[in-house]
This record gives structure tokens, C-alpha cells and sequence, in this order.
């Protein structure tokens, strides 16, 4: 059954969704500068931006956490994200970039776009394909809607799937959880994203002077 307006899971350019609570937050935080939590890898000093037309998604979950990384100064840095998880995801026409400040030339664009085949809106096999995948997210902007949502779990009791692997969140900090999700409109701000599969029909990367971003 498909969860209605009447429900409050169809959201106009929802944001964020999940931002973690600052409780939660604060003690993901303490965790990990203590050593107790473990991040699966360091990112990079680059948040990139992602746009699509559409992402449908199976078995949807959202909790909060923290990434660390260095900055392209070699500086450590923490950054709470909103981490999104799906057990399968099918993309419809993404543009991915990033911006990347280079000595004597300036800002140098790296332009991704996959899944552009307009054929994509009805068959799936022309999109993009995800399977386990997880973005740790800082700004997100569509127009979203869940089937068969629980919003306030904790995160501990999040099951297939969970917590993304090699990592840990607050068990005790606030997520949720769907059935499905689609989004439509989506803009993106991530620090990282890791899937156990990515496939990528149609793909195009490109390098621009200047800056040239999705959005």
C-alpha cells in the first residue's frame, strides 16, 4: 500500500529530511574522536553536487552521522550528514559534479552525467542502477514521496538495510525508514556515496575550465 498526502509522506521540496537531532549528533561526534565509531574511509576535501529528473528506490532509510576528511589544505575537518540508504535505486538522467581549484589554471570543472537516454522514463534498464547504496547527504532538495513510512525509529533497529556497513550511528538517534521512495527535481549536496553495484548506461565525463556545475 502507497502512503498518501492525507498521511504526510508526499512532501514538496522536501529538504534534508533527516538533519540529526544535536543530542545525536554531539554524541556520534564524541564517539568518533574517541575512536568508538568507525568511519569506512577519509573523504576528500570536495563536497560535489548531484541533479536528476527522478530516483525511485527500494527499502529506504535515513539516519544521521558524521564524516571526516581533510581539506585540500591537508586540514582535518567533521561534517554531520544525513545518511540515505537504499537496498536498490534506479536514477533517471544524473549529472554529477565537482569543482577542483588548480594551480596556474584556475577552477576546473569534472562533469558526469549517465542515464540521459530519454527512453529512461519508462524503461528502467536505461537508467542509472544502484544496489546498496548509501549517500551521506548535506543539503538535498526535491519534490519526495514515501510508501509506507515509520519516522522516528531508532537507529539502531534499522534492518535490510541498516546501518551502512564498516560504519555506526547513535543506535539510540532519531531515522526513518520506507518501504519505497521517489523523488523527482532532486538537487544534492554529498560528501560521499558507495553502492555495492553502480551501473552507469549512456555515461559521459567531461573536464571544463571554469566552473560548470549541475546547479
Amino acid at each position: 500500500m502507497k502512503s498518501q498526502v492525507r498521511g504526510g509522506t508526499r512532501w514538496k521540496r522536501f529538504a534534508v529530511v533527516m538533519v540529526p537531532s544535536v543530542a545525536a549528533t554531539a554524541a556520534i561526534g564524541i564517539g568518533l574522536a574517541q575512536g568508538a565509531l568507525a568511519a569506512s574511509f577519509s573523504i576528500s576535501g570536495q563536497e560535489f553536487k548531484v541533479k536528476a529528473k527522478s530516483l525511485e528506490g527500494n527499502d529506504f532509510v535515513q539516519y544521521g552521522s558524521i564524516v571526516k576528511g581533510k581539506d585540500l589544505e591537508g586540514k582535518g575537518f567533521w561534517e554531520p550528514v544525513g545518511v540515505s540508504g537504499f537496498s536498490e535505486a534506479w536514477i533517471t538522467d544524473m549529472c554529477q559534479s565537482v569543482v577542483t581549484p588548480v594551480p596556474f589554471l584556475g577552477n576546473v570543472s569534472l562533469e558526469l552525467r549517465a542515464g540521459t537516454d530519454p527512453a529512461a522514463v519508462k524503461d528502467k534498464n536505461k537508467r542509472v542502477y544502484a544496489k546498496d547504496i548509501y549517500l551521506d547527504v548535506s543539503e538535498l532538495e526535491a519534490d519526495a514521496e514515501f510508501g509506507n513510512i515509520d519516522i522516528g525509529v531508532a537507529a539502531g533497529s534499522l534492518k535490510n538495510p541498516g546501518i551502512q556497513p564498516n560504519t555506526e550511528a547513535n543506535p539510540y538517534g532519531f531515522s526513518q525508514r520506507a518501504k519505497t521512495a521517489k523523488l523527482d527535481n532532486v538537487e544534492q549536496k554529498a560528501w560521499a556515496t558507495t553502492a555495492g553495484t553502480f551501473r552507469l548506461p549512456d555515461l559521459s565525463l567531461k573536464l571544463h575550465k571554469g566552473t560548470k556545475e549541475c546547479f
